[in-house]
């Protein structure tokens, strides 16, 4: 084998001897995009900092040790590494061959939770308990596996050479591919990851060249999907007085819209600078639920202020940036398609995640990503991340 999209022509795969030629011209430290992985480590380790301010003091989450989230934290962070280090391994193209099985693994999975192993936490049925305080969101992967498999079918044709972009047959079975677990996850309901889901779906139909109508269409279709979930009274009580406290933020703020308002309290009385760490009035008083979780955005912006939180954005900006440039450099569909998915996952979701903290979006439960405490969502960005250093490590140097 002689072509650049082998990783062992460049003497860092299996075949020639494991990692021997790390330091040499076209080996694959070169060939990494390090702004996005030093930008995601920092993230991981402010995050880090802010998830043990939010919890040191909070005994009856912490088991009465102060440092009980941070370790996790940072185990979370090392397998996260880990799950990265092992994708760009074995690599994208690899994982094409495999997507049936990792489609047919995460659908069981989310099937799984609405069985009685299933769990609910904070509202959300999405939860398997995995014992000894472990526990797994299956949708955090589906998100992955959505991409990897619309990818799949989309470029399939374009980068064989037969088709110059997907045509409609190609679509309609990309979106029956995606439809099977949104309607599961819509089921528990998860309502915010369903809406990273769509708009995952959007970004890889926009990158795939698909014809725009499929666009306009999958928007006029969600729209009507919102107004028939919100008809059939498919939502739970409490995620309907989320969005009745998004719409009047004076609704109850005692109730429904006391994390909101909690929340851009903290937020407001950090300023420019903040409280200093650990010196937050809000998160020592422990007036922000779930603050290591969905509102960690707001320990940053309370004990670092706008140039602590500006600095978390600046670093998820640099991301989004280069995963974009990887994207449009990619030299195959496939590629760019995967990109272009993980940039709208990242991407809406981090502007859910602050907004909602900033009483701009309504609240739907979704983490920040890198930052907010939890393992599945932490191994699902980690393995993103595999998936877009794979994706340039694989592209010709001359490319």
């Amino acid at each position: 084998m002689t072509g650049a999209n082998s990783f062992s022509v460049s003497g860092y795969g299996p075949q020639r001897g494991g990692w021997t030629r790390v330091f040499a011209r076209d080996s694959l430290a070169r060939r990494l995009d390090w702004p996005i992985l030093l930008a995601a480590i920092a993230l991981s380790l402010i995050g880090t900092v802010l998830v043990y301010s939010a919890t040191r003091n909070r005994t009856e989450i912490n088991q009465g040790d102060p440092y009980y989230f941070l370790i996790r934290h940072l185990m979370n962070t090392g397998i996260g590494l880990a799950l990265m280090v092992a994708t760009v391994w074995i690599g994208h193209r690899a994982l094409r061959t495999v997507i049936p099985i990792l489609y047919g693994l995460s659908v069981l999975l989310i099937l799984l939770v609405l069985t009685p192993l299933g769990s609910t936490v904070n509202g959300a049925h999405s939860w398997i308990v995995l014992g000894g305080g472990f526990s797994l969101q299956p949708s955090e992967f589906v998100k992955i596996t959505i991409i990897l498999g619309m990818a799949m079918l989309l470029a399939a044709r374009v980068d064989a050479g037969d088709k110059t972009y997907p045509d409609h047959r190609t679509v309609l079975q990309a979106l029956g591919l995606a439809a099977v677990p949104i309607l599961i996850v819509l089921l528990m309901p998860d309502l915010g990851s369903v809406m990273v889901m769509v708009i995952i779906i959007l970004g890889v139909l926009l990158a795939s060249g698909a014809s725009n109508r499929w666009v306009f269409g999958l928007i006029a279709a969600g729209a009507v999907g919102a107004i028939a979930v919100w008809q059939l009274h498919i939502l739970d009580d409490y995620q309907i007085n989320r969005f009745a406290a998004f719409a009047n933020p004076a609704l109850d703020p005692a109730g429904v819209g006391y994390n909101t308002n909690q929340a851009r309290i903290a937020i407001g009385s950090g300023g420019l600078t903040g409280a200093g760490l650990f010196h937050g009035s809000q998160t020592t008083g422990q007036f922000v639920p779930e603050q290591q979780t969905d509102f960690v955005f707001t320990v940053a912006g309370e004990e670092l202020g706008f140039v602590g939180a500006g600095l978390i954005i600046v670093l998820l900006g640099v991301i989004l940036w280069r995963a974009c440039r990887i994207a449009r450099d990619s030299t195959e569909l496939y590629g760019t398609i995967v990109a272009a998915g993980i940039v709208a996952w990242f991407a809406f979701q981090v502007f859910e995640n602050v907004g909602m903290t900033l009483g701009i979006m309504p609240v739907t439960g979704l983490p920040l990503p890198f930052v907010s405490y939890g393992g599945s969502s932490m191994f699902a960005v980690w393995i993103a991340v595999g998936l877009l250093q794979s994706i340039t490590a694989q592209r010709p140097m001359s490319a």
